[in-house]
């Protein structure tokens, strides 16, 4: 048996598998980048005594917690995408840059989507398929 199976069989064995809970995201200011997100996406923002934030929503909830380390100056290797109808996209895009993010140019943008930054520089896609 490879070792590819044998994690298979190990997990299949397991009675709990973890679920996701939460997104996280590490931020300077949990309360605007909240209501950022908040504003894109709806949901109830929830702040906690340690000025942390929760954003709950339909799909997962997005925790906003406070770090004292420096924006990011790099690629992002984790990011969400927000699916949107294709004959939207332009309009989700608009709206999310008038909300305070900002084009990612310097990131290649595909056919299906485009890259974004909220306003504390984590990278996001707005993507969209062709109706076929």
């Amino acid at each position: 048996m490879n070792s590819t199976a044998s994690l298979y069989e190990a997990w299949r064995r397991i009675d709990v598998v973890p679920q996701i809970s939460a997104v996280a995201i590490d931020c300077a200011d949990p309360l605007s980048l909240g209501q950022f997100w908040q504003q894109l996406l709806g949901g109830d923002l929830r702040f906690s005594a340690d000025g942390d934030a929760k954003l709950h929503g339909p799909a997962v909830r997005i925790d906003f917690v406070r770090v004292p380390d420096p924006l990011p100056v790099f690629k992002n290797r984790l990011h969400l995408d927000l699916e949107v109808p294709a004959a939207g996209r332009q309009e989700a895009v608009d709206r999310a840059v008038s909300l305070g993010a900002t084009p990612a140019g310097d990131v290649y943008d595909g056919d299906q989507w485009q890259v974004l930054r909220d306003p504390e520089n984590n990278e996001f896609c707005i993507v969209w398929a062709e109706v076929s």
